[in-house]
């Protein structure tokens, strides 16, 4: 059994090969039918319009050849470049800001240590193209320069273009554009859409809202992290792109879907709990299994579970979520 998976990742200690084997035989097939259907969408040419086929094919995922060039052209990251060539390059050789500097440098060593790519031994060590990934954000994106967090999800979007340039333009479309306010120094969208799950789950799952309050357990400690991180070192790889896959085409209500279907699947579970420990660990216990490793089924279930879910919804929420913080704040 290989140690390290695809990505660089080594397996932990406790992980199941078996059931790995049966779910990824089982997925393999699927992969590869996709694989031919997307080589027809692609034709060759780089270019695909936004469809209701284009939004089904990505819900069923990108395979890996593609990923990168669909993430580019799906998110404005590929139309962004192109208007603004050499800018990357003009960025990294620029003005530094000292600071920033140095706090990108102290999080080098914690991104990954469990990657053997971004290892100071690894040839080429990734951690590099990290660094000056996140520099040059720092100084093209300079009301939020950097915020950890950011690390993970740069170094993710590096182990799939393998290409820093277009991870700097990917990180920009995460960032400014579909994930709303979630790295700002106050990072107040982050908190609001913390919140706003919280109103969600009163809606969907009355009994784990109810459980979550009689506790006085905040959403913001079970559930920040999925946020910030958007699901790295928490859900399994192939499951993280597959949901990145969604996030770049439909935006950031698939973080709420997702979140909903792991907290709607494990209600009984979840409702077990007895006290607040309990229920800390009941959810760091629910990110892990089959049913989160099956990434192809648990897909289909975001879209059904939670059930209808709209953009419209999301945001009003959001406003009211939003007025709620800052008059406390």
């Amino acid at each position: 059994f290989c140690r390290v998976d695809p990505y660089g990742f080594e397996r932990p200690e406790d992980f199941d090969y078996a059931s790995y084997e049966a779910f990824f035989s089982r997925y393999l097939v699927v992969l590869t039918r996709r694989a031919i259907k997307w080589s027809k969408l692609l034709k060759g040419n780089n270019n695909i319009q936004k469809s209701l086929k284009v939004k089904r094919y990505i819900r069923k995922g990108i395979p890996n050849e593609h990923r990168a060039l669909v993430w580019m052209i799906v998110s404005g990251a590929q139309a962004n470049m192109e208007q603004n060539p050499g800018y990357y390059h003009r960025l990294l050789e620029g003005e530094k800001n000292a600071k920033l500097l140095e706090a990108i440098k102290t999080d080098m060593n914690r991104t990954f240590p469990d990657n053997v790519k971004f290892r100071k031994t690894a040839d080429p060590c990734l951690q590099h193209a990290l660094y000056n990934v996140l520099v040059a954000h720092g100084h093209h994106n300079k009301a939020v320069g950097y915020c950890q967090g950011m690390n993970f999800i740069a170094g993710y979007l590096i182990l799939i273009t393998k290409n820093e340039e277009e991870s700097f333009w990917l990180l920009d479309a995460l960032i400014g554009r579909i994930l709303p306010d979630y790295y700002s120094p106050a990072m107040l969208g982050l908190k609001t859409d913390q919140e706003v799950l919280g109103e969600l789950v009163k809606m969907k799952v009355p009994a784990v809202a109810e459980l979550m309050e009689r506790h006085g357990v905040m959403w913001t400690l079970v559930v920040s992290r999925w946020f910030i991180c958007l699901f790295i070192d928490i859900l399994p790889v192939e499951t993280v792109l597959r949901i990145w896959d969604c996030l770049f085409y439909e935006g950031s209500k698939i973080i709420f879907r997702v979140a909903l279907t792991l907290i709607k699947q494990n209600q009984a579970f979840i409702l077990e709990a007895t006290n607040f420990p309990d229920i800390c660990d009941k959810f760091k216990q629910i990110t892990k299994g089959t049913f989160v490793t099956e990434c192809h089924s648990f897909m289909q279930k975001i879209f059904t579970d939670p059930g209808s879910l709209s953009m419209a919804t999301i945001n009003k929420l959001r406003e009211t979520c939003r007025e709620k913080l800052l008059s406390q704040g």
